[in-house]
């Protein structure tokens, strides 16, 4: 068994598993969500879900991961041996989602790097290949190379900050990372918000609007949250099990709440009202068509857009990679755990492993694009659809049910009082996460499916 790291102090794990919550999801999901779903009306039912149903997930996740000192894969199974199919599911998750979100942050490395060096106009132009009109990000994954290039690089880089381990790599890096993205945020939009045309976006997106709601707002502000704040995925648990026993857990679990939500917040300032009327009409999507096509052309008409869009996307990958890295942490965390080989041995395999199974993922917007699982659009929908949508639902049902009913809330509630005795949201967690969570849960498990599969929109 490989000696346990730890983060080095409280704000260090507060930042990593921020950096891990903030994602793509938050800016590409969370701000089309909420200019479908009656804009201020969604954002309210997001921030009450947030306090309560968030916060009991989160805080059985870390307190898991600290009271047994493993990853996920054999944390469960500490817990109960009947629960340990739990740890392997909750291990397969990030498993599966690495290798294509690595593809994605590489489509994002390009963008930061065209809009760096060539400006606006080149991201935002048409090119007509037999016929048909196509975006600049259409034709960039319309080849073979050069997608996969950008996602070794991501992969990479990812790979080499893991490498250096908790304490002189990811906290390291968070540190330094964390606020700039919290500052790139902040900048920007505040930059959208002034501009004369932005107005009827900003009182839409902040003002709620109970004509909108109803219970499909409910289920897509639970299904953003459960996906943004990073549960049900084993990295709560594996950076739980780095949390020294000093640092009071619900206090660092409503301070990376306070940030996952702080800037989903603010990449809804960023987003609903730039691209507010194409959002509104459903002219566009969300996800890639949003970043990638809708958001090039919102900058191409800005003053300094090139700017604009270079600090944009550097936001974005920042928030990619600190996703990344807690992506591959988690399964080099699982290796170490099962085996006795040492970060460099984990991380090579973890690195190789990456790299073959992404590639299908990036094939499939090319010579693979004839290849749709399940009638997904493609093969990297596909995997989403799998990871997200099925099994982090099922992961997170199965976790109420094992602390709700078998170890009993009181061993979490001890684990979270071990530090000073206190757990001020004691009763709110009890009720949540053995009566609310689970009716929540297999709802945002029937919803999702229905809307990867088609069957609703949302």
């Amino acid at each position: 068994m490989n000696q346990r790291s730890n983060f080095t102090s409280k704000i260090g794990f507060v930042l990593a598993a921020a950096g891990s919550a903030v994602g793509l999801g938050n800016l590409w999901r969370f701000p089309y969500l909420a200019a479908q779903h009656g804009g201020g009306t969604f954002l309210l039912v997001y921030l009450i879900l947030a306090v309560t149903f968030g916060f009991a997930l989160m805080i059985a996740e870390i307190a898991i991961g600290r009271k047994t000192g493993l990853s996920a894969i054999g944390a469960f199974k500490a817990l109960d041996k009947r629960f340990g199919f739990l740890g392997v599911l909750a291990s397969a998750v990030p498993i599966i989602i690495l290798p294509y979100y690595c593809v994605i942050g590489g489509w994002v490395s390009k963008f930061f790097a065209t809009y760096a060096i060539s400006g606006a106009q080149l991201v935002a132009e048409h090119t007509v290949i037999n016929g048909k009109e196509l975006a600049f990000f259409q034709v960039f994954v319309s080849k073979i190379g050069e997608p996969i290039g950008w996602f070794c690089l991501f992969v990479g880089l990812t790979a080499i900050i893991v490498l250096f381990g908790v304490e002189k790599g990811i906290e390291k890096v968070s540190k330094v990372m964390m606020p700039i993205l919290v500052v790139l945020t902040v900048g920007i939009a505040a930059y959208v918000v002034t501009r004369p045309s932005a107005l009827e976006g900003v009182i839409y997106y902040l003002k709620p609007n109970f004509k909108n709601f109803s219970i499909t707002t409910i289920f897509a502000a639970m299904g953003q949250l459960f996906y943004s704040m990073s549960l049900a995925m084993g990295i709560m648990v594996t950076y739980g099990s780095y949390m020294k026993k000093e640092n009071h857990l619900e206090s660092s679990v409503r301070q990376i709440e306070l940030f996952d939500t702080a800037i989903a917040f603010s990449a809804g300032l960023m987003i609903v009202p730039a691209a507010y009327s194409s959002i509104v009409n459903g002219q566009t999507k969300p996800g890639p068509t949003l970043m990638f096509i809708t958001l090039p052309e919102v900058f191409k008409e800005m003053p300094m857009g090139s700017l604009i869009g270079a600090v944009f996307f550097l936001l974005v990958f920042l928030a990619a990679l600190t996703s990344s890295i807690s992506l591959m942490e988690t399964i080099v965390s699982i290796v170490l755990d099962k085996t006795k080989f040492g970060r460099k041995t984990a991380c090579i395999i973890v690195t190789a492993f990456t790299l073959l199974v992404g590639i299908p993922s990036a094939l499939g917007f090319n010579i693979w694009s004839h290849i749709r699982p399940l009638g997904l659009d493609d093969i990297l929908t596909f995997f989403d659809f799998v990871s997200n949508s099925v099994m982090m639902p099922i992961i997170a049902f199965f976790t109420c049910v094992i602390i709700g009913f078998i170890i009993k809330p009181k061993a979490i509630v001890d684990e979270v009082k071990a530090t000073d005795g206190t757990f001020k949201s004691e009763k709110l967690f009890t009720v949540m996460i053995k009566w609310i969570a689970p009716v929540f849960i297999l709802g945002i498990l029937c919803f999702s499916v229905a809307e990867g599969m088609g069957w609703i929109t949302v």
